[in-house]
């Protein structure tokens, strides 16, 4: 359970914007080219980053424009950018929160535990929180299999030493509906060039120092029965940490300020749930923050219902209604539709368009499909295709626009882990220690084995495929072409 890859090099990332829902994935090419056409003489190679760019300019770059006009990312800056180098991979599904690397990646697509291992690091405990990259460091939170403690890890991305290993929280005991499915530090972190902000739900939230992991601020007085444990993963909008809280007792989105903690807005949902049993209130998702038009919406799948907030003060905008419960995806969004899958027991994949005001269930759905959707996985684009990973192992390729299945796999094994995207390819891990690499055509490309199966999803930079299992960190590096 869970928790932009940047285009080009990372000056030109922040050249592209977004601007408006109208234009569309494949419309936003034209006026992607014309922010490219100004910029060319900062480039050396000018004809081979045109046409990179014209191939993922299918995939809008989240960036706002600020009153001075000047391009900001909403949680990075350029300098911070920079500063990470190729070493970015700050939060849940990367750096644009929708699993796929940047373009210059091209890790492995063979391995075993004896072929294309750089490193392996066993982690003692029990955490499924995936890894996260600022530089040279990967950053994992893990928890001991009783809850009781929890900590932060900082490891070495080229020797796999452990740099940092902190203690943050003691309990004296935990929720007593504690699933055993769920481990007790299943939120992924996330990072700027100032601080590792960790969550594991009404455990304890927190800041940390990025040079020694010691604690800039931290709390533990936000309330939520997790029931079968927390799940969502925390973004950075501008100067806020948002995360939501869907518990069996309280279920609610909180935006806290990212240097000092303090609660800036916090919004209760105001969903009618159909029911007074707490366990169909839950939910695990992770929020994600787009542009439609003007407009900014942060995007918080719940139970029973989807709902835009405006992300700065935390006012709904719009929801629509599903019965499903338990979502525990990330949404993607390719600058006109909002893809979602709903959560348990069947999950539906939803194309939402995110245009309207109030309920828009009637109104702005322009297709589901329940063939084989995944529950836990989230969905990720793999060029121009729709791609869903169910739970079962069944991979789905579809058309965006009409939700219309181009092809599908059945990969077999029980997928907790979100895939990714990288060089091309579609890289799915099972609980069970299997992963499979797929083309754009739906082709297997390679069968893979590890010890161990994961719930935590991959990170790929450069030439490395950064995986966590149920018991070890692993650094996957092709030795040789």
């Amino acid at each position: 359970m869970p928790s932009l890859s940047l285009a080009l090099p990372r000056f030109m990332h922040s050249l592209f914007v977004t601007r408006g829902s109208t234009t569309g994935r494949w419309g936003g090419i034209a006026r992607w080219g014309i922010a490219l056409s100004a910029s060319i003489s900062c480039i050396a190679s000018s004809h081979a980053i045109a046409q990179q760019s014209i191939a993922t300019a299918t995939r809008p770059v989240a960036i706002r424009t600020t009153l001075d006009n000047q391009l900001v990312e909403w949680a990075w800056t350029k300098q911070e950018i920079q500063q990470a180098g190729q070493g970015l991979w700050p939060q849940y599904r990367g750096p644009h929160g929708d699993g796929v690397a940047a373009p210059d990646a091209d890790p492995p697509v063979r391995w075993s535990e004896s072929e294309n291992v750089r490193w392996r690091l066993n982690i003692p405990g029990k955490a499924w929180s995936s890894p996260i990259v600022w530089g040279s460091k990967i950053w994992i939170t893990n928890a001991t299999n009783d809850g009781l403690a929890m900590s932060i890890l900082a490891i070495d991305r080229e020797t796999g030493k452990i740099l940092i290993d902190r203690p943050l929280f003691t309990n004296e005991k935990t929720q007593k509906d504690y699933h055993e499915f769920n481990s007790y530090g299943s939120p992924t972190p996330i990072c700027d060039s100032q601080h590792v902000y960790v969550t594991f739900g009404a455990y304890g939230t927190a800041a940390l120092n990025p040079i020694d992991g010691s604690m800039v601020w931290q709390r533990r007085d936000l309330p939520c029965n997790h029931y079968r444990g927390a799940g969502s993963s925390p973004i950075l909008f501008n100067d806020l940490l948002i995360f939501s809280m869907d518990g069996f007792d309280y279920q609610y989105i909180v935006a806290l300020n990212k240097h000092t903690g303090e609660t800036v807005w916090k919004t209760d949902r105001a969903i009618e749930y159909g029911t007074d049993d707490g366990d169909w209130k839950k939910a695990y998702s992770t929020p994600h923050v787009i542009q439609v038009g003007e407009q900014l919406q942060l995007i918080s799948p719940a139970a029973k219902a989807v709902i835009a907030y405006e992300p700065s003060t935390g006012k709904e905008l719009w929801r629509v209604r599903y019965e499903e419960h338990s979502s525990a995806i990330r949404p993607l969004f390719d600058g006109r539709h909002l893809y979602l899958s709903s959560g348990f027991s069947k999950a539906k994949l939803l194309a939402i368009d995110p245009t309207g005001h109030g309920d828009i269930t009637q109104t702005h759905v322009r297709w589901q499909s329940t063939r084989a959707i995944g529950c836990k996985p989230s969905p990720v684009f793999l060029g121009n295709l729709l791609c869903s990973l169910e739970d079962r192992g069944v991979l789905s390729a579809m058309n965006p626009e009409t939700g219309e299945l181009v092809w599908q796999k059945r990969l077999g094994g029980d997928f907790s882990s979100s895939p990714i995207v990288a060089g091309g390819r579609i890289y799915c891990f099972d609980e069970q220690g299997k992963s499979h690499v797929v083309d754009r055509e739906g082709n297997v490309l390679s069968e893979n084995v590890l010890d161990a199966g994961c719930l935590a999803s991959p990170v790929a930079i450069g030439k490395d495929l950064i995986v966590r299992t149920r018991t070890s960190l692993y650094c996957l590096r092709a030795t040789s072409n």
